[in-house]
């Protein structure tokens, strides 16, 4: 009667199997999820200019006609 053994494993299966569960360590899961809110940047295009807010559209009208 003989006995069963398991297959001997060679060098290359070996480094086959490592190699396979390398990639399922680094790639079996899919990232974070990321919310399209957080990928967003808003900011004004440019600089609030105070002495631009201070301009009175009616003011012509005051100086000329008044």
């Amino acid at each position: 009667m003989t006995q069963r053994t398991e297959p001997r494993q060679n060098a290359q299966d070996t480094a086959t199997t490592d190699a396979a569960a390398r990639r399922a360590r680094r790639f079996g899961t899919l990232p974070e999820r990321i919310r399209p809110e957080d990928t967003v940047e808003t900011k004004p295009a440019t600089v609030p200019d105070p002495a631009r807010d201070t301009y009175h559209p009616d003011e012509w009208l005051i100086r000329y006609c008044g």
